[in-house]
């Protein structure tokens, strides 16, 4: 089993979600974050002030899969999220050693 980490912009959350539920993901989890990466941030004008903006908003989605769902969703991610521009995101994949479904007692594959 493999986790599944997509830091993405928040406005592809939906496009994201659709693509992985499309080739089978069926759970994911999704936090509101923020971050930087290569772009450093952006200034923006408020009131006639310029300001740096360190940390942009994105959205971080979390998903479990068995070994052989994992190519099926790094692609659905990948085509969904991009927009061609900087700051579309990025994936990270761990390996995931144990799962309990607390509610059943299912383990592992049964329990994603």
């Amino acid at each position: 089993m493999k986790k599944i980490e997509a830091i993405v912009k928040p406005f592809k959350l939906d496009e994201v979600r659709e693509a992985l539920s499309e080739v089978g993901v069926t759970g994911l989890t999704v936090t509101e974050v923020k971050g930087f990466g290569r772009q450093k941030g952006h200034t923006e004008l408020y009131r006639g002030a310029e300001y740096v903006v360190d940390f942009l908003p994105k959205v971080k989605i979390e998903v479990v899969v068995s070994n052989n769902q994992v190519e099926p969703a790094i692609e659905a991610i990948v085509k969904s999220a991009r927009t061609g521009k900087i700051g579309d995101g990025k994936i990270f994949v761990t390996s995931v050693e144990h799962v309990v479904r607390i509610r059943t007692g299912e383990t592992n594959e049964a329990a994603v």
